[in-house]
């Protein structure tokens, strides 16, 4: 429910306390299992929208992603056996599990992140800015953790007859519980204090255009005619007076004009007219063969500026990993042809601004918006078609996404989506002008493109490198201390059995 669609981000914080108890004394196993239960229903609600690719896809989706939390019990279960129980542990395990699912396997799916439930929360985002999602993932889980250890050492210190070290560690417990708790919070009012101020270059005055209407999967015939594409040139005709770049999203065309010599025609008189650059989406043609899924952006002049292909391809969306052995199961013929990943990243240039692309997917990637940021991008534009998708709550989840990536790297988003959501996101992460699921709507406005590195852009993933570090010396303490352990029972024993000698 801290999610979208329903959006109650601040459930976040309280939302894992049951799972972190039931972790508290449980066998690795044991929490393991309760971990893989939790990602079940989690993620099973969560990413409810792959069931239109039927079940054949949510099952191993989920079951895959649940596994991690299952992980992450363990993880912490087998440290608490060997004396290492921290709160601050337990969250350093979940980001790096975490971290971990977001880039394997197949490239990982970075959807769930529990910091980016607090996506409207600009004190979280504040957050981010210094340490990415991961950095409020961990401060999520902490508090929760905290809150587990702060309930339990109260109902022991309300218990009158409970002997004098009992209460004794109750109260110990309980004042490192509140002590954890008020550094969360403060910790997260220093960053939105010093939240990092980047260095507004300009503005840029944009034309987003989105024009898939249809609930459904479009007809042979509407596909052969062209219908997105002069869907989209209706609405173009629409606009008045001169841009600095005008979109067209994700699967906007279905021809290549670089192919398409009366499509390309039409797109340039598009960007003449508007004394504007064009940015367009489209299948063009691979080095070597196959297809990329593409931004191309067309000057003012007719010149193609350049283009960018897709790096980061959806599996068993975009391409069938194991085609020739998974041939049997009817519902990959929906993906009937595996596109060809881009290598490199590009920058265009719109109203005197460097400007960065990403397609669809890729905005949930943050070390990609990040080094496109590092390369100079003042802006960043999202060109996503989630129109497979429906009415579900991923359209929303998407965009809670492009606000996190516009906080981690203080650039402005426009997030364009061929049938919606469609919105405008600020360098702090705000959102504006949002449009509704598959309606045809024309967003204008002007953003404020900005330079200057965030201390997430400049040191990158910190926190996930702390926490593993973390993770590591708990390790080798824990092992310390069971081996102190073994001996002290060793030395126990051969004490009792000089004794039993003597006597």
């Amino acid at each position: 429910m801290a999610f979208p669609p329903y959006d109650v981000g601040p459930l976040a914080l309280v939302a894992l306390t049951p799972l972190l108890w039931s972790w508290r004394t449980a066998r690795p196993r044991h929490a393991a299992l309760y971990g893989f239960v939790f990602g079940l229903a989690f993620f099973g609600i969560m990413l409810e929208w792959s069931r239109y690719f039927g079940v054949v896809a949510i099952v191993p989706l989920v079951c895959a992603v649940a596994a991690y939390i299952a992980g992450t019990g363990a993880m912490v279960a087998a440290l608490a056996r060997r004396g290492i129980r921290s709160p601050w542990l337990t969250a350093a395990a979940w980001v790096l599990l975490e971290n971990l699912r977001d880039r394997w396997p197949l490239g990982g799916l970075p959807w769930g992140e529990a910091g980016a439930a607090l996506h409207d929360l600009p004190a979280a985002r504040a957050l981010a800015s210094f340490g990415g999602v991961a950095l409020v993932s961990f401060l999520v889980v902490a508090f929760n953790g905290f809150l587990v250890d702060f309930g339990i050492a109260a109902r022991q210190r309300l218990r009158r007859r409970e002997p004098p070290p009992t209460r004794n560690l109750a109260d110990r417990a309980w004042r490192w519980s509140a002590v954890g708790l008020a550094s969360v919070v403060a910790l997260t009012l220093l960053a939105d204090v010093f939240r990092y101020e980047p260095r507004v270059t300009g503005t840029l005055h944009f034309a987003l255009l989105q024009g898939n209407d249809q609930n459904r999967n479009l007809t042979a015939a509407e596909e052969y005619n062209q219908y997105l594409t002069r869907r989209h040139l209706t609405l173009a005709a629409q606009l008045h007076g001169k841009y600095d770049l005008i979109v067209f999203p994700e699967s906007a065309l279905e021809r290549d004009p670089e192919i398409y010599p009366e499509l390309r025609a039409q797109l340039v008189a598009v960007a003449a007219k508007h004394d504007a650059v064009l940015l367009v989406n489209a299948r063009t043609r691979a080095r070597g063969g196959g297809l990329h899924n593409a931004n191309l952006a067309y000057d003012p002049d007719g010149r193609l500026q350049g283009s960018y292909a897709k790096q980061h391809l959806v599996p068993f969306g975009e391409y069938v990993p194991w085609r020739s052995v998974l041939g049997f199961i009817d519902e990959l013929r929906q993906v009937p042809f595996d596109y060809v990943a881009g290598h490199r990243r590009t920058l265009f240039h719109a109203g005197g601004h460097k400007i960065a692309t990403v397609i669809c997917f890729e905005s949930a990637f943050t070390d990609l918006v990040r080094d496109n940021v590092r390369d100079g991008a003042e802006a960043i534009v999202v060109s996503t078609n989630n129109r497979s998708y429906r009415r579900s709550g991923l359209a929303a989840q998407h965009l809670a996404l492009s606000q996190m990536r516009a906080a981690e790297t203080a650039r402005p988003i426009l997030h364009a989506s061929i049938s919606g959501i469609t919105g405008v996101v600020d360098s702090d992460g705000d959102v504006h002008d949002t449009s509704r699921l598959f309606v045809n709507k024309v967003t204008t406005g002007t953003i404020h493109t900005t330079t200057g590195e965030t201390p997430y852009v400049r040191i990158g993933n910190w926190a996930v490198l702390g926490s593993g570090l973390a993770l590591v010396i708990a390790a080798a303490v824990g092992e310390l201390n069971r081996r102190r352990r073994q001996g002290a029972v060793l030395d126990s024993s051969v004490a009792k059995g000089h004794v039993d000698g003597r006597r």
